[in-house]
């Protein structure tokens, strides 16, 4: 561990075991989002709807991994099934009214936590934690090469 590097991969894996144990998710029914649609709402919401084609190229996953995902998504009332509004012949899934509360419910809750996580820290300090984490997760992203569509 006497390598920056080690650090950043020791800290990463506890992050994202912190952020798997305490991220909202779905309960037996209260409401909340899994992982998955999480991470897919805010992608089709970012993007504008998107086919099980474009959601595979954007996350490197097969389509029947998508499928089982996006079925799940429907029968919530998380998404919806159009047709393409540029005219194409594969179908689209697009956020519902009550994916998106619910995907807005889920982030609040989520930067409430982190707001109690970095309570005691300057603004400075949260500003330039935020911009280096941007910057961690465009390298990811550039190496990967599927780029995360951002504000």
């Amino acid at each position: 561990m006497d390598k920056p590097t080690h650090l950043i991969e020791f800290e990463t894996m506890v992050l994202g075991r912190h952020i798997y144990l305490n991220t909202p998710r779905s309960r037996g029914g209260d409401g909340r989002l899994d992982r998955s649609a999480y991470i897919l709402l805010s992608r089709i919401l970012m993007e504008g709807p998107m086919s099980i084609g474009q959601l595979s190229d954007a996350f490197g996953l097969d389509a029947s991994t998508l499928n089982r995902q996006t079925a799940a998504m429907l029968r919530a009332g998380l998404v919806e099934r159009i047709p393409d509004p540029e005219g194409g012949i594969a179908r689209k899934f697009r956020v519902t009214a009550e994916g998106e509360r619910r995907l807005d419910t889920h982030r609040a809750e989520s930067v409430r936590g982190l707001e109690k996580v970095v309570a005691d820290w300057t603004p400075e300090e949260v500003a330039a934690f935020a911009a280096y984490l941007k910057r961690f997760n465009a390298g990811i992203e550039h190496l990967d090469g599927r780029p995360w569509p951002r504000p």
